[in-house]
């Protein structure tokens, strides 16, 4: 036997751990004493405690009666903290408020690009309906803009460029937007309709719906709402070319509104390139945030083509050549900070792109004014004297007839 034990602890190559095994003896877990308490409990209901009670368990439960006076005095109180604010309209600043839930700085954009698409117009100037055009495209977008921050505010809220609108800070309630959009919005259709023409109306009607139904939900669903973002920022000028000509069958009211559109995607994408943790905060779906290669892509592709309409618009009869000539360096400037962009893809590069087209836009529309092929003064002129060589005949043939011998 002590051979055969022997031989089987030399195949194994830890004999120590045999030792061990055979050797160790193993025992329970010694008990650790329960230290004193430091110091006498705060409440006991035992019998047996020998520490004073501080409370007794009657106390800690309240009558029932005293419930409702301890609830509603802690609401006294949270009322007269420095955190509770009432929610009151101060009638001495409705104003700002009102121009605050227009987003004056975008409607008066709207306005802009529409009284150039008036004022390029070939039809004669009448300064009645421009004005008119113009106040009415101005309400309409003031009514899109205000349901927009109506339907945005949860998501306003998460973000730092918009965290502090009147709506999300509380200066006015939701009920006093919306009848500021209603009265804003049945006021500005009301003139386009009656004032301008049906048309201009039917095209403000229309961007209200896409704005409002179309673009603000779309922006948590799709990266789409850029480009049909894109479409209400290019209707202004329609409306007003339509306001001055009366129709849209000409190639050249499109003209200004391809370069809304076009304009649009550098201007936005440099814009949201640096608002890139915001968006992503607050759950929309922005090409910057969910496909960065495409949002510069999409930047350069329209600023080229925002450079070829600008060659398009004399060979449509709008402008004369040196519109193309004089806005080529402009053109090609914005291209090679928007191909800048592209390549380089930092902070540094976006907000250079979105800083100069905020320039860019305003000198383009001047050009294309300066430049436009046949004023609505030359057309008026003509209307003019061909109206006063009607008369002028008129007159002669009427003379003709008293000077003539009447018949026996």
């Amino acid at each position: 036997m002590m051979i055969f034990l022997s031989s089987s602890l030399r195949l194994c190559r830890f004999t120590k751990c045999c030792n061990n095994i055979l050797t160790t003896s193993y025992s329970a877990r010694p008990v650790i004493k329960e230290e004193s308490l430091q110091e006498p409990p705060w409440i006991t209901v035992s019998s047996s405690s020998k520490t004073k009670l501080k409370f007794s368990p009657e106390d800690l439960i309240p009558p029932a009666q005293l419930i409702p006076k301890k609830l509603d005095a802690s609401i006294e109180n949270a009322k007269n903290s420095e955190g509770w604010n009432k929610l009151a309209l101060e009638s001495s600043k409705i104003h700002k408020h009102c121009l605050a839930l227009s987003k004056i700085r975008l409607t008066s954009l709207v306005v802009i690009t529409t009284m150039g698409g008036y004022a390029l117009a070939p039809g004669a100037f009448d300064p009645q309906t421009f004005i008119t055009c113009a106040l009415g495209t101005g309400l309409v977008s003031a009514t899109a803009n205000s349901i927009n921050q109506f339907f945005e505010v949860p998501f306003d809220a998460q973000m730092s460029r918009t965290k502090n609108r009147v709506l999300v800070r509380g200066h006015v309630t939701p009920a006093h937007a919306v009848a500021f959009a209603a009265i804003s919005g049945i006021t500005g259709l009301s003139i386009l309709y009656f004032t301008v023409n049906g048309l201009t109306a039917a095209l403000g009607a229309a961007n209200l719906v896409l704005y409002t139904m179309i673009y603000t939900p779309m922006k948590r669903v799709s990266i789409l709402n850029t480009w049909v973002g894109s479409i209400v920022g290019a209707i202004p000028p329609l409306m007003g070319w339509a306001g001055c000509a009366g129709d849209l069958l000409a190639p050249g009211a499109w003209v200004m509104s391809g370069m809304l559109y076009a304009w649009q995607f550098p201007h936005f994408n440099a814009l949201s390139w640096n608002l890139r943790p915001d968006y992503s905060r607050a759950g929309y779906r922005m090409m910057a945030v969910t496909n960065p290669g495409l949002c510069r892509r999409t930047a350069l592709r329209y600023t080229g083509v925002l450079m070829g309409l600008s060659y398009l618009s004399p060979m449509l009869d709008v402008t004369n050549w040196w519109f193309a000539a004089a806005s080529t360096p402009l053109n090609a400037y914005f291209l090679y900070l928007a191909w800048e962009f592209n390549k380089k893809s930092d902070s540094a590069s976006s907000r250079k792109l979105f800083r100069f087209s905020l320039i860019h836009l305003p000198i383009l529309m001047i050009m294309m004014l300066c430049s436009k092929k046949s004023w609505a003064s030359e057309t008026s002129d003509e209307r003019t004297s061909q109206k006063i060589s009607v008369k002028a005949a008129d007159l002669i043939e009427n003379s003709m007839r008293l000077l003539s011998p009447t018949s026996a």
